[in-house]
């Protein structure tokens, strides 16, 4: 008996990551639970645990350190006696070849071409892969279609042309066929106009096998990953690390699985800077630590989210789900790129220790020590331009979270007052968007307007 030793799916939308190193040796006992392996994912790198017992051993094409690995792969193998397992030849394939047909070992295969492989009924053992270590594409499965379908010979006579065409027409159609017998949502079929996507070839996760959108997502996602991993090996550029990439995916998840929309308002934030200023006065000590800009916002946007539970939501399984609590990320720019740590449960915290944790997590995340726990769960994410200057900015939504709060800089600009004097006063532009598929406008509006009264009067706010 042996366990093998996969890479697991460490975040809803990982489907590689990077291997970093073995933390137990060649031959050595594992417990379950016992920490197996340092896998880098999500922008965090994960201690992986055993889940089952045994001896530890390496196949022949273990990952080396920083080798990406996919998700499902198998990178090791547990055993109840300390002997290294001899390797196992493969079955026949079930169509037959023969009894002396050669056995080959089933190359490595994206999603989109096992589905389609097994639609097609295609074994991926006759395919050659073109990818990245032999890796098999839905091009490849295609292309093996075409060589096995048989192609009458073209004879002399109009009618044996004919026959020769329609044999022909016959294999190049034979995946459009399949398609037609698969149903389709029309959202996903708009999506796969746009990806260039044959819906025919997915298998679907509706009902009755239904096609939908997020399909034709998942495989236009893995059909990109497979198409930059290639322009990778054929040109000479600048390495992206994983974390790039994997902010890349994010980005464009948000752009083609939301539907974003921005609004912009600018709030009076006079009273705000000024009860900062006096929480600066009454710090005792260079080591107290003084609340942000961004705390004091953390902190009011957690009160206005209980108010407003609708924009503290998230978009799963086709409907609205409402969290109770506020799990509040804040993006950092780091070294490694952007990172949103998360401050959990902001509507339990005071001011003073929102900026507690958020003094921490950032410096985690500048140090690159951040983990993968301290970067999932959020509800809604706050990201700060004003120290660079910019006055007002369309945020990207974090998913899966259905809304970002954008802050701009803190201006002291002219204001008439009701009198018609003019005053000088502090002002800020806040830019809210958010995911019209969770909430409408009108109510997003008037979250907006809630929070801005907030910012305005934060002292009666925290006080309550």
């Amino acid at each position: 008996m042996s366990a093998e030793i996969t890479i697991p799916r460490l975040g809803w939308s990982m489907e590689e990551g990077i291997f970093v190193r073995w933390l137990k040796q060649e031959g050595e006992l594992v417990k379950r639970g016992d920490q197996l392996f340092l896998l880098e994912s999500e922008k965090a790198t994960q201690e992986i645990e055993s889940l089952d017992e045994g001896y530890l051993h390496f196949p022949a094409n273990a990952p080396q350190p920083g080798d990406t690995v996919l998700v499902g792969q198998v990178i090791g193998i547990l055993t109840v006696t300390q002997e290294v397992p001899q390797p196992t030849e493969p079955q026949e394939p079930a169509h037959g070849n023969g009894a002396d047909a050669p056995r080959a070992t089933i190359p490595v295969a994206g999603p989109a071409a096992r589905r389609l492989a097994r639609q097609l009924k295609v074994g991926l053992e006759q395919v050659a892969g073109t990818g990245r270590g032999g890796r098999i594409t839905s091009a490849d499965v295609q292309a093996e279609v075409a060589r096995q379908s048989p192609r009458a010979p073209v004879t002399a006579g109009d009618r044996g042309a004919a026959e020769s065409r329609k044999d022909l027409g016959a294999a190049q159609s034979q995946e459009s066929r399949v398609a037609q017998q698969v149903a389709v949502t029309p959202r996903a079929r708009r999506a796969a106009r746009g990806f260039g996507v044959d819906p025919g070839s997915l298998q679907g996760t509706g009902r009755q096998g239904r096609v939908r959108e997020r399909d034709v997502l998942a495989a236009a996602k893995q059909e990109t990953q497979h198409t930059a991993r290639g322009i990778e090996e054929a040109t000479r550029s600048t390495k992206t690390d994983n974390v790039r990439r994997t902010i890349a995916r994010r980005m464009v998840a948000s752009h083609t699985t939301t539907a974003p929309v921005t609004l912009t308002t600018t709030v009076d934030a006079t009273n705000l800077v000024a009860l900062r200023g006096q929480f600066q006065t009454l710090a005792q000590g260079e080591n107290e630590i003084v609340p942000s800009i961004t705390d004091f916002v953390v902190k009011l946007l957690s009160i206005a989210l209980i108010k407003h539970p609708g924009l503290n939501a998230r978009w799963e399984n086709e409907q609205v789900v409402e969290i109770a609590a506020t799990h509040i990320g804040v993006a950092v720019d780091a070294e490694a790129g952007l990172l949103v740590p998360v401050i959990r449960d902001v509507q339990t915290l005071g001011v003073r220790q929102v900026a507690s944790q958020s003094r921490e997590l950032v410096a985690k995340a500048r140090a690159g020590t951040l983990s993968l726990a301290e970067l999932q769960g959020g509800t809604i994410t706050v990201t700060n331009l004003g120290m660079y200057g910019i006055d007002a900015f369309t945020p990207i939504i974090n998913p899966p979270e259905a809304a970002i709060l954008g802050l701009g800089a803190i201006r002291r600009e002219p204001v008439f007052t009701e009198g018609n004097q003019v005053v000088a006063r502090e002002r800020m532009a806040v830019s809210l968007t958010f995911d019209h598929r969770v909430v409408d406008g009108a109510p997003a509006a008037r979250f907006l307007a809630t929070l801005r009264t907030g910012i305005e009067n934060p002292a009666v706010w925290l006080a309550g």
